[in-house]
């Protein structure tokens, strides 16, 4: 099917960028490339949900659908495998908490850390942590203070403050405190930052998130759950038939190692402590970078040798031979093209049992050329995968446009429509 524009303008940039409006719990914690709220508002209203509606997310992140969901006054659950984004998303919902206690807390945390700051010689990150985090990600200073904030934070006895005030300090580690900026990858700043108020910083973040509570605490009943878990494996996280609609964007097929992302902070908070944790998160993840491909993988073995993602990626291996590149991940290129596929044909399965007959759903996806400069055309082949296991393809909409890095050509990011009818002799299962 052709793709169709939506009410956005593909070429604005606006589209790319968290609007003032939106900024409420949004912005308490966000991946700089997000898709904006308003495409999660858009999608409620053509899909004509109401709020006796549950919306899934099966790749949340760190929460736009949930949240905007939620903001609309519609139940909403969602699934992640990267633990710093579900902890995220899983904090941006917990908005039923007592904010004198919040502010109470928040002075005793407060004081508690000038205490140690002036006491405390200075900590670090263990070798192991170190080792899996960014070069240069955050100067000794900064990273001292964090770290003392932590520990005062650590004796808050209240877990969802407790989770409110770690977010916030997640934010402010990232956002003020290090030397990360971000754009397609994960870089260093040239200027490092080695003195930071982050004290400061922390507090000013805890009163947006306070004020953000106090708006909304007209909404704080409405349910939002956030399981951690793989897209792909998802019976024991939903149940039966309870979702009415679906808006999501699953990671793109390409270079991108998604964890690069969350390293400083999930190291910081606890989530990694070393090498393995990140293995053990990264084989819970859809495949679609070579650095999380394993020799176990299987999720190719259910495409169909008429598949056209077998002849795609027989094409990236024949131009891998034609270029005779010869480096472990480009001998990759073509198994992880298969794999991202098959772990997708995965997922819309694991999904059947979920959906109620007459489900919407919304997939945000990307065209790609990171192997070889072969053209994945990311939406085209998730329709065919998705109506091959039972649901019906509704088109495609043009949601915006990106350069490619290597070639400089326009590549279309788009929203894939399907529908689930429903048929009982339609829902498979993989597990």
């Amino acid at each position: 099917m052709t793709a169709s524009p939506i009410s956005t303008n593909p070429e604005d940039l606006s589209n790319n960028k968290l609007q003032a409006s939106d900024r409420a719990f949004h912005d308490w914690y966000r991946f700089v490339l997000s898709y904006p709220p308003h495409l999660v508002r858009h999608y409620i209203d053509r899909f004509g949900l109401g709020t006796d509606a549950t919306v899934l997310d099966p790749f949340c992140g760190t929460g736009t659908t949930i949240v905007e969901a939620k903001k609309l006054g519609l139940a909403s659950v969602g699934v992640e495998a990267v633990p710093m984004s579900q902890f995220a998303c899983r904090t941006k919902v917990q908005w039923q908490v007592d904010l004198a206690t919040v502010e109470l807390a928040r002075q005793q945390v407060t004081q508690a850390a000038v205490s140690r700051l002036d006491e405390m010689p200075l900590l670090g990150f263990t070798p192991e942590q170190q080792a899996i985090v960014v070069k240069n990600s955050i100067c000794d200073r900064p990273l001292h203070q964090c770290l003392v904030l932590k520990q005062a934070i650590a004796t808050v006895p209240d877990p969802t403050i407790k989770n409110l005030f770690n977010l916030a300090l997640a934010y402010v580690t990232v956002h003020e405190a290090s030397n990360l900026k971000f754009g397609p990858e994960v870089g260093i700043r040239r200027r490092k930052r080695e003195e930071v108020p982050v004290l400061d910083c922390w507090q000013e973040k805890v009163n947006q998130m306070v004020q953000d509570l106090a708006d909304y605490r007209h909404l704080a009943t409405v349910s939002a759950q956030c399981h951690r878990g793989d897209a792909r494996s998802l019976r024991s996280l939903l149940e039966p038939q309870s979702i009415d609609a679906i808006i999501t964007s699953p990671p793109y097929p390409n270079e991108k190692d998604y964890t690069r992302t969350t390293r400083l902070e999930s190291v910081l908070l606890g989530f990694l402590h070393n090498k393995q944790d990140l293995r053990d998160f990264k084989q819970s993840l859809i495949r679609s970078n070579t650095r999380n491909v394993y020799k176990v993988d299987d999720d190719d073995r259910v495409l169909t040798a008429e598949s056209p993602v077998t002849y795609l990626a027989d094409a990236i291996e024949a131009r891998r031979l034609e270029l005779q590149k010869t480096s472990g991940f480009e001998r990759l290129y073509h198994r992880v093209t298969s794999l991202y596929f098959g772990g997708m044909k995965r997922h819309f399965q694991a999904l059947q049992p979920a959906l109620k007959p007459g489900a919407q759903l919304a997939y945000v996806v990307g065209d790609q050329a990171s192997f070889f400069q072969i053209m994945i055309r990311t939406g085209e082949l998730l329709e065919e995968i998705a109506a091959e296991v039972g649901y019906q393809v509704q088109g495609r909409d043009l949601f915006r446009t990106r350069v490619a890095t290597a070639t400089g050509a326009q590549l279309r990011e788009e929203v894939v429509l399907l529908t689930w009818p429903g048929h009982p002799q339609q829902r498979q299962y993989f597990t």
